[in-house]
């Protein structure tokens, strides 16, 4: 795993030995391809962040800042570890379940350009969706203004849902068995039927 591009591009990354599946580089390079100008100046919340690969990847590219979550406080100390191997600015780490923090992002009124998301693969019905819980979340709506857009990954075979409410699906790929799903919030109002 590396740093695809910009001024940290081809430094490999550490990846935390348990818990975490990493965005793969194809996947990554990807979905940057299709970002291309969004990225650089934007402000970054990497949800999920595992290796931080993705939030690396957007200040490796130019984005202005970058806050990396993961509950998991060994993938947090890998996180910091990459930080500091690739000497990138604007990136700063949270250790945090997302749910928590969410609500707590929005009462300090922070807004963010891009929101990347990669939580845990449903295998199952028994599993939890994270992503409909995620989607669900009333607080997320609050952290995108009406430019931003939200990148979910997820398993090609998670449910195949191509419409949530409040939300507009601009691109939904599968790249072997990853899916990735680029959405924009609905404004209030406009949503249609």
């Amino acid at each position: 795993m590396r740093i695809i591009s910009g001024s940290a591009g081809g430094l490999a990354l550490e990846v935390p030995k348990t818990v975490t599946r990493p965005t793969q580089d194809r996947v990554r390079q990807a979905v940057f391809s299709m970002l291309g100008e969004l990225v650089p100046g934007a402000h970054v919340l990497d949800l999920f962040a595992g290796t931080g690969a993705l939030g690396l990847e957007c200040l490796s590219r130019g984005a202005a800042s970058a806050m990396l979550v993961d509950e998991n406080k060994g993938a947090c100390e890998v996180i910091r570890r990459n930080i500091a191997k690739t000497r990138l600015t604007g990136a700063t780490v949270r250790h945090s379940d997302v749910f928590r923090l969410l609500p707590l992002l929005q009462k300090d009124g922070k807004q963010f350009d891009l929101i990347f998301a990669d939580p845990p693969y449903t295998h199952s019905d028994e599993d939890t969706d994270f992503i409909a819980k995620l989607l669900a979340e009333e607080a997320l709506p609050a952290l995108l203004h009406a430019d931003s857009h939200l990148i979910l990954e997820s398993h090609h075979f998670n449910r195949e849902t191509k419409h949530w409410p409040g939300w507009e699906v601009l691109t939904d790929r599968h790249y072997g068995s990853t899916r990735i799903v680029w959405l924009r919030k609905i404004p209030h109002g406009i949503e249609s039927a």
